[in-house]
């Protein structure tokens, strides 16, 4: 596993974003766009992706990592299950569907081997940002 110094470093999350903008492209137009809940609950499901991988890394401990990369997945479980919705209701095309479905089911599998890695590796130190100087005048 390569050694991130940044979130925006982790293909995890670089994948999450990818994700987002589909989403966000996807149900812009038509029925789909007129249907606030699934849209929006959707949306929020993308973005807790790559915000809970993103909070998790920039947070203080690595058990608070852990913990934020395992809500990051349950949100791709809610995203993949969403998704299936709209393809019911023919918001989105099969293809579409496959698209999203696969890129979210991804980040699902990469999370989960990454809290796997951490969890065999109890005394990790986590990862900080290396000569950082703030000025907080």
């Amino acid at each position: 596993m390569t050694t991130a110094k940044r979130f925006e470093d982790l293909e995890v999350w670089q994948r999450a974003k990818d994700l987002t903008n589909l989403i966000y492209k996807y149900s812009t137009d038509g029925t789909f766009a007129r249907d606030f809940g699934l849209r929006d609950q959707m949306r929020r499901a993308a973005v807790s992706i790559m915000s809970n991988i993103a909070e998790g890394f920039e947070s203080q401990t690595q058990a608070q990592f852990i913990k934020y990369l395992g809500l990051a997945k349950g949100s791709a479980g809610e995203l993949r299950a969403q998704l299936c919705i709209a393809r019911d209701q023919g918001y989105i095309s099969e293809e579409n569907f496959s698209e999203l479905f696969l890129l979210a089911e991804i980040c699902s599998k990469q999370l989960a081997r990454i809290i796997q890695y951490l969890e065999t590796q109890p005394n990790a130190r986590r990862m900080r940002e290396d000569g950082a100087e703030y000025n907080v005048e």
